[in-house]
């Protein structure tokens, strides 16, 4: 009799655990139904919110999310993990992007959501600061970068570096025949750039032997798990955070290593203005500010604090290095695939070689001036199609202050987050043409002068008042870069290697850009 109890029990448990498991399967049907057939956006599991179907989709995520803003009318509602408080809209319409960025810009600040996860790196910095900390920081940011002696610096120490590094660097693996990840390199390139052009320092992470540098690898990896903090509810980062486990141990000591750096140069600097009585010698930013910070004006000396100028540095790498270097490989990769692009782009960098009256030495040299590089067009219409398709920040997130409704009439909530997806706006057909992903320069060209297109159909620098500082001087640099690789050397890229999109903050190719470099000999005028 026992044993029969005992049979029972289990077939009833059994039942009821089936029948439990198949309600289960038949709600989630239901709701994947009826987001079918309302075309409200993708399916939001009971619980797990858009996270199984975000995984789903995880090595295509970007073009999952183009082709499914496409579907819904450039817009969709989605909601994260049960209690994380993840929850809003995501769109691709220039006129929401233009409400977020400027009509109704106090509305949509970052937030504590993307402020908070990123503030053990950036701190206060101006990219993760909002309302009057942030007019602030962007002020002091005009007034050091808006400088003549700050943009010669800028463009000498990028020719520096393109002149004595990076140049014989492909010149070495022309010769040996040598494979090489142009991603990593152009990321060495950017990250000593940028910390020459911010603060006048060489790291050397752009060497001959490709030497390790600690300080370069900190900011790679603080990047990584700060971007970890986006994906996990904040409960599970925080806790890990307190108790200093698993990836928040290795941010607080990649962190430490990134501030660490900040402080020394800060420091020296500050040491050398005393000797020295001033910095006039130096044209970077930091020197700038420190010059701003002892001018005796009202303030100045405590605003500007140790932490200030960390917090200044670390924003200035993060927003130089990653942005200029994925985009320079996504650059480098599209005109391989166009090689009728790369020889206009050679046939315009031979014209302004052409049209020099220097002497024969200089010639044929590869360094250009700042004239040659703005009369190069058809460069700038080329790095703007590229950056078009592939934007190196192809995601943005703002959080909402107040309940808003958007231009079309969509109601948006007070706490929730707005997301707004420029690599999905570069492939819709009724905002750039039924041509929209093909990589056209010529769009941006017409009666051969270069066209800007609408800042919030194109927002690849941000738009409104938080419109990139650095957009001219990236140009300028990326145009630099590009003219004088071109001129010397021919980029192709090994046959059969995957290029596809990483999911990470900043586009970069999750393969990297394996690549084989040629000598290349332009003919003579």
């Amino acid at each position: 009799m026992r044993e029969v109890v005992e049979m029972l029990h289990l077939v009833i448990t059994d039942c009821v655990a089936s029948l439990a498991l198949l309600v289960l399967v038949c709600v989630f049907i239901i709701c994947a139904l009826v987001r079918a057939l309302t075309n409200k956006g993708p399916m939001l599991w009971p619980i797990l919110g858009i996270i199984p179907t975000a995984l789903f989709h995880v090595d295509d995520i970007y073009d999952w999310l183009t082709e499914t803003l496409n579907r819904c009318d450039g817009k969709f509602a989605f909601r994260g993990l049960w209690m994380s408080g993840v929850h809003g809209v995501v769109t691709s319409d220039p006129l929401d992007v233009e409400c977020i960025l400027k009509t109704r810009f106090h509305n949509y600040p970052k937030g504590k959501f993307y402020t908070e996860r990123f503030y053990d790196l950036l701190g206060d910095g101006i990219f993760n600061t909002d309302g009057e900390k942030w007019k602030e920081r962007r002020q002091v940011a005009i007034r050091a970068m808006n400088s003549s002696r700050f943009l010669s610096h800028a463009l000498q120490t990028t020719e520096d570096l393109l002149q004595k590094k990076m140049l014989p660097l492909l010149g070495h693996f022309a010769s040996t025949g040598e494979a090489v990840d142009l991603q990593q390199v152009l990321l060495r390139l950017t990250f000593d750039m940028t910390c020459r052009t911010g603060f006048d320092a060489d790291p050397g992470y752009l060497d001959l032997n490709l030497p390790d540098a600690p300080v370069a690898k900190a900011f790679e990896d603080a990047n990584l798990v700060i971007q970890n903090r986006f994906l996990v509810p904040p409960l599970i980062w925080k806790l890990m955070k307190f108790f200093s486990v698993g990836s928040e141990k290795m941010l607080k000591d990649t962190v430490g290593v990134a501030h660490e750096f900040a402080e020394k140069i800060a420091a020296d600097r500050m040491n050398e203005y005393k000797k020295l009585g001033g910095l006039k010698a130096r044209g970077d930013i930091l020197s700038r500010l420190i010059e701003i910070k002892c001018s005796g004006e009202e303030g100045m000396e405590e605003k500007f604090s140790a932490k200030y100028l960390q917090d200044f540095m670390a924003s200035f790498v993060v927003a130089g290095r990653d942005t200029t270097s994925a985009s320079l490989s996504w650059f480098f990769w599209l005109i391989h695939k166009h090689p009728v692009v790369e020889n206009r782009i050679l046939s315009e960098i031979n014209e302004m070689i052409k049209d020099r009256e220097s002497e024969e030495e200089c010639l044929y040299s590869t360094e250009f001036t700042v004239d040659e590089l703005e009369r190069m067009v058809y460069l700038q219409a080329a790095l703007s199609e590229s950056l078009r398709l592939y934007p190196a920040i192809p995601v943005n997130l703002k959080e909402v202050q107040h309940d808003d409704v958007l231009p079309d009439g969509t109601p948006i909530t007070k706490g929730s987050q707005m997301i707004f997806c420029v690599y999905a706006t570069a492939r819709a057909e009724e905002i750039w043409g039924k041509d929209c992903r093909e990589f056209k320069p010529e769009r941006w060209i017409k009666d051969g002068k270069f066209v800007r297109e609408n800042e919030f159909k194109y927002a690849v620098f941000n738009a409104g008042p938080r419109l990139c500082l650095g957009k001219k001087l990236a140009y300028m640099q990326m145009k630099m870069v590009v003219a004088s690789i071109l001129s010397k050397y021919s980029i192709k890229v090994v046959e059969g290697h995957p290029v596809v999109p990483k999911l990470t903050i900043s586009l970069y190719m999750k393969h990297g850009l394996l690549t084989t470099v040629r000598h290349r000999s332009i003919p003579k005028p």
